[in-house]
């Protein structure tokens, strides 16, 4: 799966409504000075949690993640949040919020029901750290809120579960009207079955019909995007070792032109920079991960001229050395 989020091009002026600075929010995430005002924003698993936990940092505010999530007005809401409130019932809402969100990005919106439980839980399939608690905060709470707008406020969940440690109990004990639970197992939401079957009083047949049409032009696009992406990825992956394959070797390759590759990669809103960083650091982890390759010889096959230039890109990357990064995935895999 591609590591690839869309950005809301709202955001920037969001996160201003909430008193906080979006330069400010993105030189704390280490993001370039004009990631908000990009066309179309993209941005990694890792972009993504530093994003968030420079906002949750920079916000003295420990509800901004609730009050993000808590969208009031509909003329924000993404397409797809559009097609949930406008779904049949709340297992139909939660249904296309997890198949819009699956074929898009490396998030999962996953829906468990066990005896009289249904649990919602947000999966991020390339993190390699806990996910940010403003991002938790905001996720949880733009599911129930779907919930709420579409059955007059009856859904109310059983309990909330939270791995951090206690804090703020009593501020989201009152948002999401139920009891939390800290230091659990996961990160989730928890309702009564029979929520799930609650029909929504805000169906509407016709829109659902009109904007299912657009999210699957939509869907189709990412997808395209996705599969010419992944197509340059696996090239570079092939030719990387001890060399920077350029454009036009990569196009040659894929049997097009340099500017017909260059066109489609635009179009998508993705650079061959991006691609070959992304390709670089997936084969950082993966050779990482085996003892045996030294760091020197992973400079060589990720294409670095040198250990040095490997190592900087790394701490980049990772917010840590590749040493170190090895060493605690080696004491990972022992612990579990």
């Amino acid at each position: 799966m591609n590591d690839r989020f869309r950005i809301s091009t709202l955001l920037a002026g969001r996160l201003a409504e909430h008193g906080l600075v979006p330069a400010a929010i993105l030189r704390l995430a280490g993001l370039p000075a004009a990631f908000f005002q990009q066309e179309k924003i993209y941005a990694t698993t890792a972009e993504l949690f530093a994003l968030w936990r420079a906002v949750g940092e920079l916000s003295a505010d420990p509800a901004i993640g609730l009050q993000l999530g808590n969208e009031p007005r509909m003329e924000r809401y993404h397409p797809a949040a559009v097609a949930a409130v406008c779904s049949r019932s709340y297992h139909d809402a939660l249904q296309r919020m997890a198949r819009y969100k699956q074929l898009t990005c490396p998030e999962e919106v996953r829906i468990s029901v066990a005896r009289d439980e249904a649990m919602v839980e947000f999966i991020y399939h390339e993190a390699t750290d806990d996910e940010p608690e403003v991002l938790i905060d905001m996720a949880l709470a733009w599911i129930l809120s779907v919930g709420r707008r579409g059955t007059n406020g009856q859904i109310i969940p059983l309990r909330l579960e939270l791995k951090r440690p206690a804090r703020h109990r009593e501020l989201l004990e009152s948002h999401f009207g139920c009891r939390v639970k800290f230091k659990a197992g996961r990160n989730a939401l928890l309702f009564r079955k029979a929520d799930l079957a609650r029909p929504f009083v805000t169906y509407n047949e016709e829109l659902l019909a009109l904007i299912g049409a657009q999210l699957e032009t939509e869907l189709e696009a990412e997808r395209s995007t996705a599969n010419l992406g992944e197509q340059v990825k696996r090239t570079l992956k092939r030719s990387l070792a001890g060399k920077r394959p350029t454009l036009q070797e990569v196009a040659r390759e894929l049997g097009m032109s340099t500017r017909t590759l260059q066109r489609k990669l635009g179009e998508a809103g993705i650079t061959f920079q991006h691609l070959v960083e992304d390709t670089r650091r997936e084969l950082a982890h993966h050779y990482l991960k085996h003892s045996s390759v030294e760091l020197n010889e992973t400079a060589f096959l990720l294409g670095y001229e040198d250990a040095n230039s490997f190592f900087r890109a790394f701490q980049r990357w990772e917010d840590t050395s590749p040493g170190e990064w090895r060493t605690r995935h080696q004491l990972a895999v022992g612990r579990s």
